[in-house]
């Protein structure tokens, strides 16, 4: 009996040791990979989501100014409609 213990300690410990060797090699490939496509996203030239948020606000106010302007616009239009342009003198 106390070699076959012996065998079954011996594959325990195989076993063990292959695990810990499969969990360093899954996270060598996670960081290998994580690397890989940080590299392939810098290539891209993709946004982050700071700059994609600061220039969405731009692009928000820049509708909220567009809006006002064209509002100004709209009520100056009918003042300038109404008002007889001055004839041009000829020299």
């Amino acid at each position: 009996m106390q070699t076959r213990n012996k065998i079954l300690d011996d594959i325990s410990q195989l076993m063990t040791n292959a695990m810990g060797v499969a969990q360093g090699a899954k996270d060598e490939a996670e960081t290998a990979m994580k690397g890989m496509v940080d590299r392939w996203l810098a290539d891209r030239d993709f946004v982050t989501r700071e700059e994609f948020d600061a220039v969405r606000a731009m692009a928000q106010k820049a509708r909220e100014e567009n809006e006002a302007l064209a509002m100004r616009i709209a009520a100056l239009e009918p003042k300038a409609k109404a008002k007889p342009k001055p004839k041009a003198k000829k020299p």
